[in-house]
């Protein structure tokens, strides 16, 4: 069967866009052009337009899927691909939703657009009346291969189309799911993105320039906190805590099944097991790990979590109790938001810690702090360190009365809640043999 002509352009254009991350970089303008080019012509799609899939998703019936998309950013590109597609196994599922596909934050309802901001691809699924049946996209998903990715896509799909035909009937088990009031109604009234942004794109000049990227609003919203002299909230230095943070390694090709569960975690302590499925977590029915990970950015820094569990075909409640600094545990050094958090509280440093392997010949206890610097910065902010003397491969052993076993995550957490721009903290580092002492510029 030959291909609609709209197909071929369509798939051309993805097959242009994802040859390679650097030509997509030399052209980010081309990039964000082409994909409205494309996607304007799609009848399937309605482009950069939320207000309008909602009035249709009214007049139809139909559930709304709303897809964010980062165009330049290769992260996702696969499954953005297999999503715009016309002949890929998702075609009938996506025909049961009003489609509509957004590559900017700028006009965005922050108290109905709550997800994880650093992904280049999310989406949310909602009822015509505003009410959101869930979330997908994760870090899992971003960097997993492409099949596993749609797979996971394809169940989520299928959930949230079965928690449709349920409405409205389980609108008090989704409550959990909807966002809540914000300070900024949209983020283009961030202080930090009023000066620069405003609420449409321009198309007739610049428009990558005009674009608010979804990263630029948890980083606007940290600055917010930090311009008042206010500590950040654990929340946003580690926003949507991945499974792992709790103990629990979930399948990327399913809704939430449990692959692996690490000992003595919050996750073996509910009795949670390999093979188990999570069906709901604080109530909430989970359509895909992005739904996890939702509930956890949205639980407090110590409590407990009810979870209901499937197991060989048997459902069963349980309860997951997490400590007082259980959120510190999530890993964000891969995080898009935690360079400028890096610029803030360290300087402008990358760290990681040195192997237990490495330890024992440098003299360093296996529960003592030492965090290697991968490398330190040389612009702007990001420089301040190396200007404070801080060298790449020094080890910090001690950093503001630290000197126990942490993450990189952790130490920024601790110095962005304790301290505020202007101040300074002591360090001691080892460089070769030698102990230096340094002191490190908070800004």
């Amino acid at each position: 069967m030959k291909p609609p002509p709209l197909f071929i352009t369509l798939a051309c254009a993805l097959t242009t866009a994802t040859t390679s991350f650097a030509e997509t970089v030399k052209d980010r303008e081309g990039a964000v052009r082409n994909d409205k080019a494309t996607m304007e012509n799609d009848k399937r799609w309605m482009y950069n337009d939320v207000a309008a899939g909602f009035a249709e998703a009214k007049r139809s019936g139909k559930p709304l899927m709303i897809v964010l998309r980062c165009v330049p950013c290769m992260a996702c590109s696969g499954i953005d691909t297999q999503v715009l597609l016309q002949e890929t196994e998702l075609t009938p599922l996506m025909s049961q939703f009003v489609c509509v596909r957004v590559i900017n934050a700028n006009a965005l309802d922050l108290s109905r657009f709550q997800f994880d901001y650093d992904l280049s691809f999310s989406t949310l699924f909602f009822n015509a009346d505003g009410t959101l049946y869930g979330r997908y996209g994760s870090w899992m998903h971003q960097k997993d291969a492409q099949e596993k990715s749609t797979a996971s896509l394809r169940l989520a799909l299928e959930s949230a189309l079965a928690l449709h035909q349920g409405y409205p009937a389980n609108k008090a088990a989704l409550a959990g799911k909807q966002g809540g009031p914000t300070p900024f109604k949209v983020p283009v009234e961030l202080p930090a993105l009023a000066e620069k942004y405003t609420l449409d794109l321009n198309w007739s000049g610049k428009v990558v320039q005009s674009c608010v990227h979804c990263h630029q609003i948890g980083d606007a919203l940290r600055l917010s906190f930090r311009d008042k002299k206010e500590a950040i909230p654990s929340q946003w230095i580690f926003p949507f805590p991945e499974p792992e943070t709790i103990g629990l390694t979930l399948a990327p090709d399913q809704v939430a099944h449990v692959q692996a569960v690490a000992p003595k975690s919050p996750a073996a302590l509910a009795g949670i097991q390999p093979g188990d499925d999570l069906v709901a977590l604080a109530g909430q029915p989970l359509i895909s790990i992005a739904d996890l990970s939702w509930t956890l950015h949205r639980t407090p820094d110590a409590g407990s979590l009810p979870v209901t569990i499937r197991r060989a075909n048997a459902t069963s409640s349980g309860v997951i109790t997490l400590p007082d600094g259980w959120r510190t545990k999530s890993d964000i050094s891969h995080r898009v938001g935690t360079w400028p958090m890096r610029g803030m509280a360290l300087g402008g440093m990358v760290l990681d810690e040195v192997a237990d392997a490495d330890r024992t010949s440098r003299h360093i206890g296996a529960n003592d702090l030492a965090l290697h610097i991968k490398s330190v910065g040389n612009f702007g902010k990001h420089a301040a360190a190396k200007n404070a003397g801080f060298q790449k491969d020094d080890v910090i052993v001690s950093i503001d009365g630290l000197t126990t076993r942490a993450t990189e995550g952790q130490l920024i957490g601790q110095l962005l809640q304790k301290h505020q721009a202007g101040e300074t903290v002591k360090a001691t580092v080892l460089r070769g043999t030698e102990k230096v002492a340094l002191t490190l510029p908070i800004q």
